[in-house]
């Protein structure tokens, strides 16, 4: 097969068809592999059946092929969308071998079976995932011919084999060379695997027409009326959250994600390094800035003049937490900041990229895993989608909200200084990305205490104070940021007890006007944002 398509000598059991393979049917948008494989079924004596691109396509190569034209009788016409749609072709696909009936109207109406297809389709995920792509070439890109083949042939694999993966040609050419067909087995294999395949490229199809076509204009944002997910499995996966789980990794990782060194990554580490490229996707094209994060919780995070002085910033936040922990940066990781995070044991550091000192120092820890940020995830605008019990999921939005300067409601008599406007914006990035309820205090670059995921915001508040004395970091000053409004004036008053200074949350409590006076009596600043970030 020219050295690209190997045969290896193999047994196979007798389990084969009593007829060998005699007609194929090639009709192909993708020619990988095709040309070696071709051969080996001439070479065996397999007719070749082709339609007009993969039929001069091969007879370039030297391959003999009989067009479709002429074993129809029928042309190809309108530019090509009716060729294959014939009773000769789904009759010579369809009928059932042995069947007396089908065998009298197969020889009445001269329909000669056809044992073998191999066909792959129009690249209509490719066509539309392009920024520019017109719906006319999108409908153009819609295949009907090549999955109407494929569901007759594998409706029929008893009898049929049907190739839509140039990855199986080599499986098929051995068997055929081997005994002349293939296993029962095989076949019940590539069947099951063009249904996977036609369902999902239908599924493209409806999903893209549904957004240009399916919605009112003016519901832009509506969710779909039939969630459909189409992801190949991009890798398994040692277990999951525990060793006791099965797990794998599902759909476009790798377009986003490139590891560059270390272990395979865990389930753990793929939900931990999202989590830290998310968050410092808030800073992209910012100054220096850098997150550390333990089970998808920011633990610290910090900005400076450099990569090192923002890590400096971020792990003086918390000292403990990060032993084991996720960093991601928004800038190329230089040798300085590596050598400072090298001190310590990190699972993952993600990266838009890493200088080439600092993957050479840092390539020599094995079990660190460093990752290539490749796109900014926060910036897909993709649905968020989780499942809740056996056969439930809930789809939302992601979460893309932002807020400026201008957004902020001030509540108190006291306006922010520019400081603690600064400091109010910092850490509303941040605990956005924290479980609720989250309490963050930050100054204007970098994180001083963290709570989150607890019962009460209060209780967060006490967390966060604490881990900021536990790190020697005095909260006078200090902004305190809440995911959720205060629904107690006494998370309030905890906080101006702990330092701070002003306050920003989303506002909406029926005791605001509580808040309010609290912070007022205490000659704190308050911003609204009239946004609320839960993380559950």
């Amino acid at each position: 097969m020219g050295g690209d398509l190997p045969i290896d000598a193999v047994s196979f059991s007798d389990d084969f068809s009593g007829v060998k393979i005699q007609r194929a049917l090639i009709s192909v948008f993708d020619k990988t592999g095709l040309f070696a494989f071709a051969q080996i079924l001439r070479e065996a004596g397999v007719e070749i059946i082709s339609t007009g691109g993969t039929a001069k396509a091969l007879r370039e190569q030297g391959i003999t092929v009989s067009d479709l034209s002429a074993y129809t009788g029928f042309p190809e016409m309108l530019d090509g969308r009716v060729k294959t749609l014939h009773p000769k072709i789904h009759g010579g696909l369809l009928y059932v071998r042995g069947n007396a009936e089908h065998e009298a109207a197969a020889k009445k109406h001269e329909i000669k079976p056809i044992d073998l297809v191999v066909v792959n389709l129009y690249p209509f995920e490719q066509t539309v995932a392009k920024a520019d792509v017109t719906l006319t070439e999108a409908i153009e890109n819609i295949d009907i011919g090549g999955p109407s083949m494929l569901r007759s042939a594998a409706k029929n694999h008893e009898s049929v084999t049907v190739l839509i993966d140039p990855l199986d040609y080599a499986t098929v050419a051995d068997q055929i060379v081997a005994q002349g067909n293939t296993t029962t087995e095989l076949r019940q294999k590539l069947a099951a695997k063009v249904f996977a395949r036609t369902s999902n490229y239908d599924g493209a199809i409806a999903s893209f027409l549904e957004k240009r076509l399916g919605k009112s204009s003016t519901e832009p944002n509506t969710l779909p009326d039939v969630l459909r997910i189409n992801a190949g499995q991009a890798q398994p996966l040692r277990y999951g959250e525990n060793p006791h789980q099965r797990a794998a990794l599902y759909g476009d990782f790798s377009k986003y994600f490139q590891q560059l060194h270390g272990k395979e990554l865990s389930y753990n580490n793929i939900l931990d390094l999202t989590a830290a490229a998310s968050l410092i996707g808030e800073f992209a094209g910012e100054s220096p800035s850098l997150a550390i994060l333990k089970h998808t919780n920011p633990c610290g995070v910090g900005r400076g003049k450099t990569l090192r002085e923002a890590w400096e910033k971020a792990f003086a936040t918390d000292k403990q937490a990060p032993f084991g922990g996720i960093i991601a940066t928004n800038q190329v990781l230089d040798l300085a900041c590596a050598e400072a995070i090298s001190e310590i044991f990190s699972e993952v550091i993600v990266a838009p990229d890493f200088a080439p000192d600092a993957l050479l120092l840092l390539q020599k820890k094995k079990n660190l895993r460093l990752i290539k940020l490749l796109r900014n995830p926060s910036q897909t605008g993709d649905l968020d989608i989780r499942s809740v019990t056996a056969n439930s999921i809930l789809v939302q939005e992601r979460d893309l909200k932002t807020v400026a300067v201008t957004d902020l409601k001030i509540v108190t008599k006291r306006q922010p200084t520019e400081a603690e406007l600064n400091a109010m914006l910092f850490g509303w990035r941040v605990v956005k990305h924290l479980k609720s309820n989250a309490i963050v205090y930050a100054s204007s670059d970098s994180t001083l205490g963290v709570g989150a995921g607890q019962m009460s915001r209060v209780d967060s508040s006490r967390i966060a104070v604490w881990k900021a004395g536990e790190a020697g970091l005095p909260l006078t000053g200090s902004v305190v940021c809440s995911d959720a409004f205060f629904p107690f004036a006494d998370g309030l008053i905890a906080a101006a007890n702990a330092g701070a200074t002003a306050a920003i949350q989303p506002g909406g409590s029926v005791r605001d006007n509580e808040v309010i006076a609290a912070a007022d009596e205490r000659n704190m600043a308050m911003a609204f944002t009239g946004v609320r970030h839960f993380r559950h």
